[in-house]
């Protein structure tokens, strides 16, 4: 912690002097903010990234985050289900077929803050309402090395709303299926010059069933979820050409599971601070710190689903992050720009379970946790040296720490201990790089190429939180090496009309030491999963030798008079590669080879629009044997929205309007499914 505070102390020293000495040489004008980052670089075109926009991120008929995010092609979590219904820890983000992980393979930003959990590297998806949100960034491939490690599949940015995305006053209420309600409500307006908002969401729902029809018994009953959020903004002047952003988010999310003894919850706190220097020396300081808390029991089923026992429960989960990020852009000219900085992120925390059941008391209790740091820095050079031509590359050197693991155990009855166990300290070095070429040789093709290389440490939870799924037992391994990425991709981009774009892209990676779910057949098992039901698995998570994978990412909008319409597919092959075991040559878990998604828009000015979305996953294996298949979901999803007129308007909107059924899980005979169809209706005014 000190080590990084330093750190954060120090790179938010220089930019104050930076920040000084610009206010010192500006000219008198026009203060404008925008609550934004830095401008693109122009080295941006060379990699293949998409753009959300507020107007899809606001008429997407589940309103959640990650499903919007479905329309990027390549985009998947670890589980199909959303942040209603799934477990938490499973909600990882990833892309190109980089998954068998819940942890998240693809770096997300929120105005430049990562949003993994620092203890567990998934996304809480329910903190992060799309209507606070004034646009989405997804970059596919990894090795973004501006932003800090974790972009091993790619970088996803999400950019807060600005000034000119949010009205004064909005509200609504939307109720739905089974007896779900949907309330958000905002201010925004001027503020010392700049702007700012507040804003909280709230949403309650008494769940369905998750097990389907034919494989539940009498123990399965509704998932319930009950969530929250609240969100401040503000962004203003400190000097000329130089603004200050200070952000703070406080969340819950309560779900269970639909058996007894399964209930979790995550609470939530964050808060940044960042300076934008947008003069003639460009920078941007950031400093941030998190704060999260997880709870999760877990219980085993007998076979006729009449009794649930409980086995596991993580009373608290504990984790806080810690971080910062500098960058400098020096003036080099309009056809050269460059960027250098540093960056760091501190990770803490714990879990803390009891577990050994009997007759449903608990008789021992565990603590393992430990400490993680990465502190680094970076140069990335765009130049455009001939008229259609942009070259960009860059690199960085990060350094390392896992520090402080331990794992007790003890009897809690008379507290006396059983075992403490403390895992070496380990450090090391990961240089990673990108470099990228952009080309147009007519005005409407512009041909791109880029490489990469970037890298992953371990989360706290892969190194040392345990869980249980129905009878099937997941240990933690203390001793995980970080994951690696390289990768190359190439494409084209056409652009013949203004309305009318289309995009292709084929890409290649290969995931070393990729941290898998790996099921023990060997003499281990019993040593590392004691007291497991004969029908349960063990798996320990590995370090898998690599998961290469290959594919092609198509996409396109076209947009006629009012109306819009925008369509994606992603090709992904992925295979392990482990020779001498029994993975070699499978397909990492939970992931599909082809996913697709389309949306039809209407939306004339002032009168009745509507949107139609078809949302398309192909078949993938449910476990790494491959032994398991989720069988394929094709979805439609819709919504209307008709103007009353002074700001207020209805609204409707359909989930999986024909209840498909979105196969999520497999343990044994039971089958676990994916939201099925959930009307709402709405009053909304703006």
């Amino acid at each position: 912690m000190k080590r990084c505070a330093a750190l954060v102390l120090i790179l938010l020293a220089g930019t104050a002097a930076r920040a000084e000495d610009e206010s010192a040489s500006a000219s008198s004008g026009e203060i404008v903010v925008t609550g934004a980052g830095l401008a693109r670089p122009p080295g941006d075109a060379a990699y293949d990234s998409i753009v959300i926009d507020r107007d899809q991120l606001k008429q997407d008929a589940s309103g959640r985050l990650e499903d919007i995010l479905r329309d990027a092609a390549g985009f998947e979590q670890f589980r199909r289900s959303d942040s209603r219904s799934a477990q938490p820890t499973s909600q990882g983000a990833t892309l190109r077929g980089l998954g068998g992980n819940a942890s998240s393979r693809a770096l997300v930003l929120l105005d430049g803050v990562p949003q993994t959990d620092p203890f567990g590297g998934w996304i809480s998806w329910a903190a992060l309402a799309p209507t606070r949100l004034g646009m989405v960034r997804v970059t596919r491939g990894g090795g973004s090395g501006v932003y800090g490690p974790g972009a091993l599949a790619g970088t996803i940015e999400l950019e807060s709303a600005g000034p000119t995305d949010l009205a004064p006053l909005w509200a609504s209420l939307d109720y739905g299926s089974r007896n779900s309600v949907d309330a958000q409500a905002g201010v925004s307006g001027t503020l010392g010059g700049g702007f700012g908002f507040l804003a909280g969401s709230y949403a309650r729902g008494d769940g369905f069933i998750p097990i389907t029809r034919g494989t539940r018994g009498p123990i399965d009953g509704r998932a319930p979820y009950r969530q929250g959020s609240v969100a401040a903004r503000a962004a203003f002047p400190v000097a000329p050409d130089v603004e200050l952003q200070a952000n703070g988010l406080a969340f819950y999310d309560h779900r269970t599971r639909g058996i007894p003894y399964e209930p979790n919850a995550t609470t939530g706190a964050d808060a940044s601070l960042r300076l934008i220097g947008r003069g003639r020396w460009g920078f941007e300081a950031l400093a941030y710190t998190q704060l999260r808390k997880f709870t999760s029991g877990f219980a085993s089923v007998n076979a006729a689903r009449t009794t649930a026992t409980a086995t596991l429960d993580q009373y608290d989960v504990p984790g806080t992050g810690v971080g910062g990020h500098l960058e400098v852009r020096p003036p080099l000219g309009d056809a050269i720009q460059l960027r250098l900085g540093s960056d760091a992120r501190q990770t803490q925390g714990s879990t803390r379970e009891y577990y050994m059941f009997s007759a449903g008391v608990p008789s021992n209790r565990r603590i393992a946790g430990g400490r993680t740091l990465t502190a680094g820095g970076f140069a990335e050079l765009s130049a455009e040296p001939a008229s259609g031509l942009t070259l960009t590359a860059g690199g960085r050197i990060d350094r390392w720490w896992i520090d402080d693991g331990s794992l007790r155990t003890s009897v809690i009855a008379s507290r006396a201990p059983i075992a403490t166990t403390h895992y070496p300290n380990r450090a090391g070095w990961k240089p990673t790089g990108r470099a990228g070429i952009a080309w147009k040789p007519a005005s409407a093709i512009t041909l791109r190429g880029a490489g990469y290389l970037g890298w992953r440490l371990p989360t706290l939870n892969e190194l040392y939180r345990p869980f249980r799924l129905g009878n099937d037992s997941t240990v933690a391994n203390a001793a995980l090496k970080p994951e690696t990425v390289k990768g190359v991709d190439g494409g084209v981009d056409w652009d013949p009309l203004p309305a009318l774009h289309l995009g292709a892209t084929v890409f290649w990676n290969r995931l070393d030491d990729a941290i898998s779910n790996v099921t023990v057949f060997d003499a281990t098992r019993d040593a590392l999963c004691p007291g497991l039901v004969a029908t349960g698995d063990c798996i320990q998570r590995r370090n898998v030798r690599a998961v290469e994978a290959k594919g092609v990412e198509l996409g396109g909008r076209l947009s006629f008079g009012d109306w819009r319409l925008a369509a994606a597919y992603s090709f992904a092959d992925p295979h392990v590669r482990a020779p001498g075991t029994s993975l070699d040559g499978l397909r990492p878990a939970q992931t599909p080879r082809h996913q697709a998604s389309a949306t039809l828009g209407w939306q004339p000015p002032q009168r009745l629009s509507a949107a139609l979305t078809l949302r398309y996953v192909g078949p993938q294996y449910e476990d790494d044997q491959n032994s398991e298949v989720l069988k394929r979901a094709l979805t439609l999803d819709a919504s209307a929205r008709l103007p009353l007129g002074h700001g207020f308007a209805v609204t409707a909107r359909a989930e999986n309007l024909a209840n498909a059924l979105v196969e999520t899980a497999i343990t044994g005979p039971v089958i676990e499914r994916a939201t099925p169809r959930t009307l709402w209706i709405g009053l909304h005014y703006n």
